[in-house]
């Protein structure tokens, strides 16, 4: 598995997905850098190695799970191409409660009791998949886990871990670690 997760550490700079600047996270804080795991669920083989991860993350730690959900926008890809991994059924978690139809924040069948293993591009509070997990639980499912792509270590670890066992594939600082040492070679 570490082969495997060195190979995703590279394509997070060969896919030009972390990126230097001035941004305004979702979390409202603001960063010199941005981690656009978008530019790698877009892309197949990242997708499919992420999935892959997750699944054998979740093995590992002997997380037993019924379905795979993910919070629009950023973790809906990734729990698709987890729940095509696992053979495991698919739910989506929308921000807000459509405004016509079902007028449901659930897209996806939740059954009572059921685990959900919860996915996430990218944490920094924790914030927006801690909401999709509470929404997930009034429907009266269970969290199994919540696996994330990468974790900027700003707090998500610690909140998330409270309640839930986390998950994160890539550490921030094990990306920076990495452009150093890139630098380094150049």
């Amino acid at each position: 598995m570490r082969e495997l997760k060195e190979r995703l550490i590279e394509m997070f700079f060969s896919e030009e997905a972390v990126l230097f600047g001035h941004f305004v996270l979702t979390s409202g804080k603001e960063s010199d850098y941005y981690i656009n795991v978008k530019k790698l669920s877009t892309n197949p083989e990242a997708l499919k190695l992420i999935a892959r991860l997750m699944r054998e993350t979740a093995e590992e730690r002997g997380i037993d799970f019924d379905r795979v959900a993910g919070p629009e926008l950023g973790a809906v890809p990734i729990a698709t191409a987890l729940a095509l991994e696992t053979g495991k059924p698919l739910v989506i978690v929308r921000k807000k409660p459509k405004g016509h139809g079902t007028g449901s924040q659930i897209e996806g069948e939740v059954k009572p009791g059921e685990r959900i293993l919860l996915v996430e591009d990218v944490t920094t509070t924790g914030g927006s998949v801690l909401r999709a997990a509470e929404v997930l639980e009034k429907a009266g499912a269970k969290i199994a886990a919540i696996s994330v792509v990468v974790d900027r270590e700003e707090g998500a670890e610690e909140r998330i871990g409270e309640e839930y066992t986390f998950l994160p594939l890539v550490g921030v600082s094990e990306l920076f670690e990495r452009r150093d040492v890139r630098s380094a070679e150049q």
